[in-house]
């Protein structure tokens, strides 16, 4: 074979080398590219913030979405609690009369404007209340609780200032408060019996129980409640009374602590009907 033979031979091996190498490359790229089924990574400038570093950070979009955890300003605050009762005995109090007779009962009182209206109403109708009273509208109204002893209504303390959340206070606080209610309204009537206690809005703890018997009262709770407070239309009121009503109920109603207009112009029909239905007595 001669020289040129065996030079053009050669460089036909190196170029086809040269060839199969360039494929081999090609396919790599090619092949990697599809392994990642994405562009390559790029490198993106990230506007630095709070507790970050001025420095470009990569990016790669994770293999599944993950839920970011809620921040704490973020999370839904769950509704408080109720307060849980104070040791101290059992939360029992009085909601039935005794008897088939049903009783009336009414809040946040003694008020000018409402609280002669009801009575003069009970008077007309030859009916005999409760008058759950506030120490301070006592103090400001004492011939309206006078009025109501000398009309032979029976008393009960409703704290100092209708302290929603008297019952979760230390028992001295509770005893200090309804000394102070009691207090004034024996200023108003010396000597008057004060037998009922009624925690506002219901909301009775064990230590209001204990205190409350301590002093002599009896924790006075209800059967009925119209809502009244939240001043429905007379016909309202008096639907829900009747509706709810049945033998030895304990109603409530409001003579105090805002306007009472419906309240009053349900009364007649209320009391009407309930002592035809099941007569009316006085809580002793």
């Amino acid at each position: 074979m001669s020289l040129c033979s065996r030079t053009s031979g050669v460089r036909d091996v190196t170029h086809r080398a040269a060839i199969v190498s360039a494929l081999v490359v090609l396919a790599l790229l090619v092949g990697g590219r599809w392994a990642l089924g994405r562009e390559p990574v790029e490198t993106i400038l990230v506007e630095t913030g709070p507790g970050m570093p001025a420095t470009p950070s990569t990016s790669a979009p994770p293999d599944k979405p993950r839920t970011p955890s809620p921040s704490a300003s973020a999370r839904t605050t769950p509704p408080p609690k109720a307060p849980k009762p104070p040791k101290g005995g059992p939360i029992v109090t009085r909601e039935l009369t005794g008897s088939r007779k049903v009783a009336l009962t009414f809040d946040d009182g003694p008020h000018p404007t409402w609280t002669p209206k009801v009575l003069d109403l009970l008077r007309s109708k030859g009916v005999k209340a409760t008058f759950c009273l506030v120490g301070t509208e006592v103090h400001q109204y004492p011939a309206l609780v006078a009025r109501i002893v000398r009309e032979g209504h029976t008393l009960c303390n409703h704290t100092w200032h209708h302290e929603l959340d008297l019952g979760t206070k230390p028992e001295a606080e509770i005893r200090a408060n309804l000394e102070a209610t009691n207090r004034e309204i024996r200023r108003a009537v010396p000597g008057a019996k004060i037998k009922f206690f009624r925690h506002p809005g219901g909301m009775w703890t064990a230590a209001a129980i204990k205190v409350s018997r301590e002093l002599g009262m009896t924790p006075l709770g209800w059967d009925v409640d119209p809502l009244d407070w939240k001043k429905p239309s007379p016909e309202a009121i008096r639907t829900r009374v009747i509706n709810q009503a049945r033998p030895g109920s304990i109603v409530l109603l409001h003579d105090g602590g805002g306007d009472r207009a419906a309240t009053l112009s349900a009364c007649p029909a209320i009391v009407g009907e309930l002592k035809r239905k099941y007569g009316i007595v006085l809580l002793r």
